[in-house]
């Protein structure tokens, strides 16, 4: 098996397209897939905001914690399930 080098990505899926347009954009740290012209903009605008969070924190995906990232996710306005309390 070859050595790889992993990076985690924000994935971004929209399922509401009703146009048949296919809808990607690839950006430092995300991927968006799909959804309706007015749902892969918010998701653009998200993961935008998401990176700009990382910068002023001086950080990237690779080096947050889970606390972190969910921190982040709902400053920018991403759904956030609640943390699951019996993990240490």
């Amino acid at each position: 098996m070859k050595n790889r080098n992993y990076k985690r990505m924000l994935l971004g899926l929209g399922f509401d397209n009703k146009d048949g347009h296919v809808r990607v954009t690839k950006g430092e740290n995300f991927r968006l897939l799909g959804g309706s012209s007015q749902t892969h903009e918010m998701m653009q605008e998200k993961a935008i905001k998401f990176n700009e969070q990382l910068s002023k924190r001086h950080k990237t995906l690779d080096n947050i914690d889970d606390k972190e990232f969910r921190d982040i996710a709902r400053d920018v306005g991403l759904k956030v399930p609640l943390e699951d309390k019996g993990k240490e």
